[in-house]
């Protein structure tokens, strides 16, 4: 079982649909019971914050997440449950991926709790995943399309929470067991001197953040791998576009190694 994380950047690139398609076969030809073995998680930040200074709004950010008012949640639900997933379901429909676009609001996927909201505003954290529906579209060889929404747990009506995407990754491929997750980037993998870093543990990540090598949503990223692998995920990985199928692409990420 397979989960990506695919970054806004990289959506617009034009092979996307097709590396997408290669992973979801090479994961259906490993799968022992028919079912489908890939599910996709998408972002979409900048057309986020595109819509928001077209709807005269500047787009705030705290420790690489987007800080959301209710209103902006409104413009998040617009953009990434709807345009933006359902662009990217249509794209792996035509590329021959039976694709089924879902919201994390959908059948209680993803229940989370506003972290702070006197900083981040509509943001959740804590995030409790209810896979049944993506086991139910995974039977039945569909590939779901996840959008990073949640409902709120605190809040009797389920109103909605902006979950950051790679956050939401880690979570579902943790209640997935999955045996790998991979963050696609728009760079090949973690950089430092413009070199991609093969092997990171968890000191090196430490290090990375600390000193500002790594940082916004990169420094997100790594923490969402982290939050992964404590959670039973097999294998984390950050890489670009052309590393989704390719187990040696891009940085690997681990809790404790003696060569990272």
């Amino acid at each position: 079982m397979r989960v990506v994380k695919v970054g806004g950047r990289a959506q617009g690139e034009a092979r996307l649909s097709a590396e997408l398609a290669a992973a979801a076969a090479q994961a259906a030809a490993q799968a022992t019971d028919g079912a489908a073995a890939l599910c996709v998680v998408h972002g979409g930040g900048d057309e986020v914050s595109a819509l928001q200074r077209r709807l005269g709004l500047e787009p705030t950010f705290h420790g690489g997440r987007r800080v959301t008012s209710a209103e902006d949640l409104d413009i998040v639900r617009m953009v990434l449950s709807g345009t933006t997933n359902k662009r990217l379901t249509a794209q792996l429909l035509s590329a021959g991926v039976n694709a089924v676009g879902v919201s994390g609001e959908d059948g209680g996927l993803f229940l989370a709790r506003a972290t702070d909201v006197a900083t981040m505003g509509r943001v959740g954290g804590h995030v409790v995943v209810n896979p049944r529906v993506i086991h139910v579209l995974l039977a039945g060889g569909f590939v779901p399309v996840v959008s990073p929404v949640a409902r709120d747990a605190e809040d009797a009506l389920g109103a909605g929470l902006n979950v950051n995407g790679d956050d939401a990754a880690a979570a579902l491929a943790a209640a997935l067991g999955a045996n790998e997750l991979v963050f696609v980037a728009d760079v090949p993998g973690v950089l430092d001197n413009g070199h991609v870093i093969p092997l990171l543990d968890e000191a090196g990540v430490t290090a990375l953040t600390t000193s500002g090598v790594a940082a916004g949503g990169m420094a997100a990223k790594l923490d969402a791998a982290l939050a992964a692998l404590r959670g039973g995920v097999a294998s984390v990985r950050v890489a670009g576009l052309a590393g989704i199928a390719d187990a040696n692409a891009g940085t690997r990420i681990v809790l404790h190694s003696s060569h990272a």
